[in-house]
């Protein structure tokens, strides 16, 4: 499959950074079935569109945790994953009060997998596929019992990145991409189920963790742990859980590409 505009958001460079300063064998554990590399990359189709349909970050966010959640109780061998993708960005749309046209969902898609095609016509392909999208969204809001609204880690990771900044000496955190890695993690965890596995806060917190272990960066000690400050319910433990789970999509990328 031709590749998009762009793969993951963190660059080769970094992803390089990330891995040598957590220590984690990633490899060893990552799951590189043909079912999860085209999880993988059904979910950089739906990232890719919806830039390309002029998706806010929530959005899109959506519409891959929708993804993710169909799959977790059907099957690839039933589901066109593609169709199912279509229908996730449609109803994300709704969902996050950013409607979306289906032609413009429908012509960024045919796009997507025919570069510098013209616009699909208006024929009787174009009507069966619209409705395959229209029937396809009814079908995932059954199969999720209509539970289809999702909390994201954004709001957490932003709270968390102030907090932290507001600790430190103004140069050590200016001189460093904490924040810009921290939010790189965040939305390439989408490109995986990891984003529904685990709470946002604790998602959020493990993006910002290892993108400060990641250049070296100490917060101020006090008598707990930053991490522990912030988000009192997360363990050592649960932090390494999903830091290897992330990490995993990294080496999932090289393999899909």
């Amino acid at each position: 499959m031709k590749r998009g505009v762009f793969v993951l958001y963190t660059s080769r460079f970094c992803v390089q950074l990330i891995m040598q300063a957590s220590g984690l064998n990633v490899t060893a554990a990552g799951d590189s079935t043909n079912e999860t590399k085209t999880h993988f990359r059904v979910c950089r189709f739906i990232i890719e569109t919806g830039v390309k349909l002029g998706m806010r970050s929530v959005p899109v966010a959506t519409a891959c945790s929708l993804y993710h959640k169909f799959f977790q109780t059907a099957s690839l061998q039933v589901y066109e994953p593609y169709l199912v993708a279509m229908s996730c960005i449609y109803l994300a749309g709704k969902v996050e009060e950013q409607h979306l046209r289906t032609r413009d969902i429908i012509n960024v898609c045919h796009r997507y997998f025919h570069p510098g095609s013209d616009p699909m016509e208006l024929n009787e392909k174009f009507w069966e596929l619209r409705d395959s999208v229209v029937q396809c969204e009814l079908l995932i809001l059954r199969q999720l019992n209509f539970h289809v609204s999702f909390e994201h880690p954004h709001k957490y990771l932003l709270h968390y990145l102030l907090s932290v900044r507001s600790l430190m000496n103004r140069h050590a955190w200016s001189r460093t991409p904490i924040a810009e890695t921290a939010w790189a993690l965040i939305k390439d965890s989408y490109h995986g189920p990891v984003c529904v596995h685990h709470q946002p806060q604790h998602l959020a917190l493990t993006a910002l963790y290892l993108a400060l272990h990641t250049y070296g960066v100490q917060v101020p000690a006090g008598e707990r742990e930053w991490w522990q400050v912030l988000c009192e319910d997360i363990t050592k433990a649960q932090i390494e859980v999903i830091m290897t789970e992330l990490l995993q999509l990294y080496d999932m990328e090289a393999k899909c590409t």
